[in-house]
């Protein structure tokens, strides 16, 4: 069993003693083994049976497997000053011509799984582990309703997903005291709840920012003749300048994580962006059956000066609940949301990298239960190749075995290690292994060939430790 395994699942408490130690193999076949089918990664039929049984036991509930990863992550997180809890929805395909599998998804031809999930990562954008996780699927009924949807309480609308996960960041916060943890959302998480909901919470709370997509009123400005209404990018960007900085832009295709929307797509590049800050007092809107309060919020609009010819001008508006009177505390809140993007590569690590969307689980029960496994695999490998970017100099034993380093560094440098190897160093090698060809200006190695490469690990140390290992002498009897 790997050391990490051990170390996740120490606090693992479910019905049984056998589902514990079941859940341990579980987890360490799949990681071993992260894009292969549930056969090819156990060993043999009678693994591959008490896999599907696992997964189909009605005493085995995904927040209960999630639970001791969870307890590890808190940990982690308690060593670091800030951490930023991003969070957002992907979507699961899993339309099979036999089948349906869940609800409706972007339409009625097309079946599957929702899962909003909520990531803690450093500034330094080094995946800490899952927080939250929710997975659900439409109702086919529902679905030729969604008009009627804005009546309905934020409860029992999808939106309350959002809520949850801010929620969750202030739980943790509380856990966390030492931590300031600070929740990430997307423009699809500008829900006028949450703000309101963070204003009412008194106490320890997490700190928020979010991608505004709505142009919201603000409250009426009294002048000498008349109230004056106001709109919220109106206001901000008739602000003055704070200061200009550089962000660097990731390449995005077109098609995002979930199919049912389509976003345009960029180039990698430079850019250089104004800022500009202020703060303001979002207008509730109308909301059947109650009154929300008006809500006091900082705003930072950041524009790109002169984009390229193909494509529109990036502009973000940030609505936050952190301070933003000088250029560096704007600048803090821009750099902050950047690292968001790390929950879109933990979404392509657990589809591309884990291939859950190929998992031949019948029911919502079974996958959601598979579904967390891959969640903590997804995870790690993240984490580790974050861990070989920001502490390069770490001894390698900090992630690895004796057994893979030993045998990955033979592999790939045709000789033995006369020592054990940098963190870095070895992460390169891993690398390597998943067709990274490690030239003068090529960048860091990137998620698709560390999962490959830590697969084809896993391989070569059991060969070593089967095969080339030292052996002991024979006894003398």
């Amino acid at each position: 069993m790997q050391a990490w395994i051990e170390d996740e699942l120490r606090t693992v408490n479910l019905a049984d003693e056998r589902l514990n130690k079941r859940y341990r193999v579980l987890l360490e076949r799949f990681s071993d083994k992260p894009t292969l089918s549930i056969p090819a990664a156990c060993t043999g039929w009678p693994e591959t049976q008490a896999a599907y049984r696992f997964c189909d036991n009605e005493r085995v509930r995904p927040e209960q497997l999630l639970q001791p990863h969870y307890d590890a992550t808190l940990e982690r997180i308690r060593q670091y000053p800030v951490v930023l809890i991003p969070q957002d929805t992907t979507q699961f395909d899993l339309t099979r011509q036999q089948e349906k599998i869940g609800g409706p998804l972007g339409d009625e031809k097309h079946w599957g799984l929702h899962d909003h999930v909520a990531l803690a990562v450093t500034p330094e954008r080094l995946a800490l582990g899952v927080v939250h996780s929710f997975t659900w699927a439409r109702n086919l009924e529902d679905f030729h309703k969604r008009n009627e949807a804005r009546y309905k309480p934020i409860e029992e609308k999808e939106s309350y997903r959002w809520l949850e996960g801010y929620r969750k960041a202030c739980a943790i916060a509380v856990e966390a005291p030492k931590t300031k943890i600070i929740c990430l959302s997307d423009s699809e998480g500008d829900i006028y709840e949450c703000f309101a909901e963070a204003a009412l919470i008194e106490g320890s709370k997490a700190d928020w920012i979010v991608r505004a997509c709505q142009n919201r009123s603000l409250t009426k400005q009294t002048s000498e003749t008349a109230e004056i209404a106001r709109k919220l990018t109106e206001t901000v960007a008739a602000g003055p300048t704070l200061g200009t900085l550089l962000i660097e832009v990731s390449p995005r295709p077109a098609q995002s994580h979930d199919g049912s929307k389509r976003r345009q797509a960029k180039s990698g590049r430079t850019a250089k962006m104004t800022v500009q800050a202020c703060q303001v007092t979002l207008q509730a809107p109308w909301r059947s059956g109650q009154k929300l309060p008006d809500v006091q919020v900082n705003a930072v609009l950041v524009r790109e000066l002169e984009p390229p010819d193909s494509e529109p001008a990036i502009e973000w508006l940030l609505l936050t609940s952190l301070p933003v009177q000088t250029f560096s505390q704007a600048c803090d809140v821009i750099n902050y949301y950047t690292c968001r993007w790390e929950i879109e590569v933990f979404f392509r690590v657990l589809k591309s990298g884990c291939t859950v969307e190929e998992l031949q689980l019948e029911t919502l029960a079974r996958f959601t239960n598979c579904l967390t496994l891959y969640l903590i695999v997804a995870w790690r490998v993240l984490y580790v190749m974050r861990l070989g970017r920001e502490c390069p100099d770490m001894p390698c034993e900090a992630a690895f075995t004796e057994e893979e380093w030993r045998a990955v560094y033979q592999i790939v440098k045709g000789k033995p290690a006369a020592a054990m190897p940098s963190l870095g160093e070895m992460m390169i090698m891993i690398a390597q292994l998943g067709g990274y060809l490690n030239r003068k200006h090529d960048g860091p190695p990137g998620p698709q060939t560390i999962w490959i490469g830590l697969q084809r690990a896993r391989d070569f140390a059991l060969a070593w430790s089967v095969f080339a290992a030292p052996q002991a002498p024979p006894a003398i009897v």
